[in-house]
């Protein structure tokens, strides 16, 4: 079988050649939204992105080309955007075509000049130097901190960090902030002053990033160093795309060597939930796996079956990695849109008398949970309970974002629930839901966080002390912080390292929000406005996976970017785009990723 796909403007004009004759094969495949057939052949069904063409008898050796475009006025911006997973069903028999070429591909540079300062990402708060260099090639240290940057050296390849007869280090205690440190290099030693193991741990990332980025010869100098936010964070997507646990512990090294601190992960949306919870198993049995024969089509898949699940002790192998790494876990859940997997599981999270015909973004009609029905509280609760408990962090993001137009104005319950409650619109039952979820998770002894649509509604939102994580932009985030609200901020035009790093047709990536450089990253202000700076607590990057059909794929998209990540949560002061790329250079070749 012969299959290829090439962007014409809008079309996608796949061929099909095949080696014998087949009768009446249906052409099946995933993409990054709803898709129709404009000539070769006839939507007979879908959900969301994942789509079945009808075709006519296929004659053996006989080309035959199906034309695509994207419904809703989607127009695909490159590679990433043609159909995933293709393949063929005919009668009983199914038939896997060769996919398009994955992931992006970097080309190639020439090496910028020598970063001038201190190889370092992000660059420390201020560096005194003197005209000396040490050799850092191995250091002698006995402390917890130091013991768990040489484990992370070993994982990566790097050449071992600590060893007995190296350069020694004194450590000493101070009043320092959270995760600040000041390192003292000197020829005859070195000396660590810090009042936390996460300022030990980072200044002992100095000295290794250091000893890798200046060949060995280290400058001599005092390094004083405190991060500007105290939430540094990455976000994975995890629904769309299983990640191997091992690929999640190699994320984790990167965030620590570039001093990042909150791993949020997004084990649940419309697609999957894929943590092994007790209290509802049927959740995870019944969408760890998409494809041919599950609940769940092969949506944003590579394969005709892809999938997993991550075991409670998965979780706690990474939870118990991330605090080596002075990580904390931020798990989500999701309510009450990016429900689909939910819905499907548990109907009676529905209205069965609901008409409404409110679409999501990515296709999914009825895709949120109704907060009048029993059975939707019943499994929230039990899910928050069950998970937070497992989550040290001591904090739950409850999603809510894209909550459909109209959602639950035609469920009779939904609409007697709101008159109970005096609430008029879609985004007030949204906000009355999120404030009763947030409660339950108060009363488990969590603090909630949700999505910056959570801030909606004549209510005031979801409360409860919530972080909001504002993503659109970051009007959204000024206005909730300038409520009251402590904010992240993870706009997408900037942090979504999802999206395309150009407008090439043979890049790979979304584009709906922007295409994001490298320089891209770095080319806005956390707080534009410092009346705010209070209420902004952090900065994060977000790593969404419709694309994804490889772990593979995820390095290469969020390798140099996050580094622009880094350096706007620690930094106070800006670094140009020309000062990033030529660190970048030097962090490509400490080959971060595996």
């Amino acid at each position: 079988m012969d299959y290829t796909c090439r962007l014409d403007g809008q079309f996608m004009r796949c061929t099909l050649t095949p080696d014998r004759a087949l009768k009446a094969p249906i052409f099946c495949f995933s993409g990054m939204g709803p898709i129709t057939a404009t000539s070769g052949g006839d939507r007979v069904r879908g959900t969301g992105s994942y789509t079945e063409i009808a075709l006519p008898d296929l004659a053996a050796n006989v080309a035959h080309t199906v034309i695509l475009e994207y419904s809703g006025g989607f127009k695909p911006a490159n590679r990433a955007w043609m159909p995933l997973g293709p393949y063929l069903r005919v009668e009983n028999e199914l038939i896997p075509l060769p996919p398009t070429p994955a992931g992006f591909r970097a080309k190639p540079q020439a090496a910028p000049p020598a970063f001038a300062g201190l190889r370092l990402v992000p660059q420390p708060t201020s560096f005194v130097a003197t005209d000396e260099s040490v050799d850092l090639t191995h250091i002698s240290a006995s402390n917890d901190a130091f013991d768990a940057v040489a484990q992370l050296a070993q994982r990566r390849g790097f050449e071992p960090f600590l060893c007995d007869g190296g350069l020694p280090v004194v450590f000493k205690h101070d009043a320092s902030p959270k995760d600040a440190y000041t390192l003292d290099i000197q020829p005859d030693g070195i000396s660590v002053s810090a009042n936390s193991y996460g300022g030990r741990f980072y200044a002992g990332i100095t000295l290794l990033t250091l000893r890798n980025t200046h060949e060995g010869k280290v400058p001599c100098g005092v390094i004083t160093d405190s991060p500007r936010f105290n939430w540094r964070g990455q976000h994975l997507d995890t629904a769309r795309h299983f990640y191997q646990p091992e690929t999640i512990h190699d994320l984790l090294d990167v965030m620590a060597l570039l001093k990042l601190n909150r791993f949020h992960w997004h084990f649940a949306d419309d697609e999957a939930f894929r943590l092994q919870i007790d209290c509802f198993p049927e959740l995870w049995q019944r969408t760890e796996k998409r494809g041919e024969g599950h609940l769940m089509p092969a949506l944003f898949s590579g394969a005709i079956e892809a999938g997993g699940s991550y075991s409670k002790q998965d979780a706690k192998a990474i939870i118990e990695h991330a605090k080596a790494l002075n990580i904390e876990v931020l798990p989500e859940i999701e309510a009450p849109a990016h429900a689909l997997a939910t819905t499907y599981v548990f109907p009676d999270v529905r209205d069965p008398a609901d008409n409404g015909a409110e679409v999501s973004v990515q296709g999914y009609h009825g895709n949120a949970m109704n907060p009048a029905m029993p059975k939707t509280w019943e499994v929230l609760n039990a899910i928050v309970v069950e998970v937070g408990a497992l989550f040290p962090f001591g904090h739950l993001h409850l999603g809510c974002d894209e909550l459909p137009e109209d959602t639950w104005m035609g469920s009779p319950k939904a609409r007697a629930l709101m008159k109970e409650h005096n609430l008029e619109t879609t985004q007030d039952l949204q906000g009355w839901t999120m404030a009763k979820l947030a409660q339950t998770v108060a009363d488990a002894g969590l603090r909630p966080a949700a999505w910056e649509e959570a801030a909606q509604g004549s209510n005031g939102g979801i409360g409860n002390n919530a972080i909001l994580f504002t993503w659109t932009g970051q009007g959204p985030g000024l206005a909730a912080a300038r409520r009251g609200y402590d904010v992240v901020m993870c706009p997408a035009q900037h942090a979504y390292l999802d999206m395309a790093h150009t407008d090439d047709t043979d890049d790979w990536g979304a584009s709906w929000a922007a295409f994001v450089s490298l320089g891209d990253t770095i080319a806005w202000d956390p707080v534009p406005d410092p009346e705010l700076a209070d209420r902004i607590i952090g900065v994060q990057g977000a790593f969404w996976s419709e694309f994804t059909t490889e772990d593979s794929q995820l390095w290469p998209m969020i390798l140099p970017r996050i580094l622009g990540i880094a350096v706007k949560a620690w930094q106070t002061e800006d670094m140009t785009e020309d000062s990033l790329t030529r660190l970048a250079h030097h962090y490509r070749d400490m080959s971060l990723a595996p």
